[in-house]
């Protein structure tokens, strides 16, 4: 069985994150434990978890949602076991969208795109 390195992009509903007295955002924690439970009950082993702002959609989807909290996690896991992952987090009330891609090796720098005249 081969094991691939991939790079989670995970967009958390704000509703999610209820601000407390002192502004911090109290479900934030609780949710991106719940996903990382999920990654490691399908087998993934975690290897960062990168937390960044929330952030306004350029494009409003849904009128209750006009902004998320992005947060990447770069783990390690089967190729098989990412379409489940998938339908599991589409039916994930926490999450807002979700996207998987292959990350590159660590110290491997990405391959630079082509450039077209």
């Amino acid at each position: 069985m081969t094991v691939r390195r991939y790079e989670g992009l995970f967009i958390l509903k704000t509703s999610v994150l209820n601000p407390g007295k002192d502004g911090k955002e109290d479900g934030l924690k609780d949710a991106i434990d719940r996903i990382v439970a999920e990654l490691q009950a399908a087998g993934a082993q975690i290897e960062t978890v990168q937390k960044m702002d929330k952030k306004p959609f350029a494009r409003v989807a849904n009128r209750k949602f006009t902004s998320g909290y992005y947060v990447n996690i770069i783990f390690q896991g089967k190729p098989e076991s990412i379409a489940s992952l998938r339908n599991r987090f589409a039916l994930n009330d926490d999450v807002f969208r979700v996207m998987f891609t292959l990350a590159p090796k660590p110290g491997e720098a990405p391959s630079p795109v082509a450039q077209t005249a």
